[in-house]
């Protein structure tokens, strides 16, 4: 009895080994090939690096128009946190009824700050700025009224926020007149848009175009290596073998080519810095271009591998099955 059950477990223990061993020569088949398949492209280099090179390119344009974008989102998104509602309050109110209304709009969900700017400050600061100031001075009372700016928070920052937040105010019953110059941020958020979609059609377009050519490059590999494919298929090659080192080699076409295309964006937006320093000195702003960070570098690596394998999928699953031995 108990030989019985050294030999169960000694069987146990041998099959368990075996399953290992399988499972190390699986990864080390894998490894094997994936050195294979580059070495082969080191070999072609020339034509390797043409491919590489498209793909790279073909990535660097949507990446940079990408980075672009979000920059300019920053930078609007600065402007309208600046930009204000204008609030001009009644002649008839009193201290004690602005204070009110002060405090009532400053508990607003949708408010950040408010500056009160009172009848006489703006006069005054009229006076000074205007360069009119003795014929201000014959006047019998001040024709300018209180005035409240409110600022809201970036959440309702934006045009049609901001827009439901101005009628809003007007609403209450010591304004007046609300005004916002939204015009000029609906027509930055519309053209923003409009970029925004001209970048998702151009990346779709160049990323088609990519996953062609290399399809159509994978193929003529095969094509090239008919002969070696008939004789490995007469010996007992599975198509998943066969298939392996030719969607290795689109793995590395869109691994190099999205180191590729991450050196060339990060190239470009160096080349940029000094002319985007040089406007915002203009304006008397400091900007730097960003987005260029480790997340982007990562989807940027894997969009390249995903179009690299998805070429060589396409080629790969179609024509080696169509080679078969006579």
């Amino acid at each position: 009895m108990s030989i019985l059950f050294k030999g169960r477990v000694q069987g146990a223990q041998v099959t368990q080994v075996s399953a290992m061993q399988r499972l190390i020569m699986f990864f080390v088949s894998h490894f094997r090939q994936a050195l294979g398949s580059l070495g082969e492209l080191w070999r072609s280099r020339v034509s390797a690096i043409m491919t590489v090179g498209v793909l790279g390119l073909s990535i660097t344009l949507p990446s940079i128009l990408y980075v672009m974008v979000k920059n300019a989102e920053q930078v609007s998104s600065g402007w309208e946190q600046a930009s204000q509602i204008s609030l001009f309050l009644k002649e008839d109110i009193n201290k004690t009824d602005v204070d009110q209304l002060l405090k009532r709009i400053q508990l607003w969900p949708e408010v950040d700050t408010i500056d009160f700017i009172s009848a006489d400050k703006a006069l005054d600061e009229f006076k000074q700025l205007s360069g009119f100031g003795d014929a201000i001075a014959y006047l019998d009372k001040n024709p300018l009224p209180n005035v409240i700016l409110v600022t809201p928070t970036s959440r309702h920052a934006g045009p049609t926020a901001a827009r439901l937040l101005l009628e809003k105010l007007k609403k209450e019953r010591e304004v007046d007149i609300g005004k916002l110059d939204i015009e000029w941020l609906e027509r930055l958020h519309a053209l923003l848009n409009a970029v925004k979609d001209l970048v998702t059609i151009i990346a779709l377009l160049l990323f088609l175009a990519v996953v062609l050519i290399i399809g159509n490059t994978i193929r003529l590999n095969i094509l090239s290596k008919k002969d070696e494919i008939i004789i490995m298929k007469l010996v007992g090659a599975t198509d998943a073998f066969i298939q392996r080192p030719f969607m290795y080699t689109g793995f590395w076409y869109g691994f190099l080519g999205g180191l590729l295309a991450w050196f060339a964006v990060t190239l470009l937006l160096w080349w940029m810095s000094s002319s985007v320093s040089a406007v915002s000195e203009l304006y008397q702003k400091s900007f730097n271009i960003t987005g260029l960070d480790f997340t982007t570098f990562i989807v940027m690596l894997t969009v390249s591998i995903f179009l690299g394998l998805s070429g060589s999928v396409l080629s790969v699953r179609r024509h080696v099955r169509q080679i078969e031995p006579k």
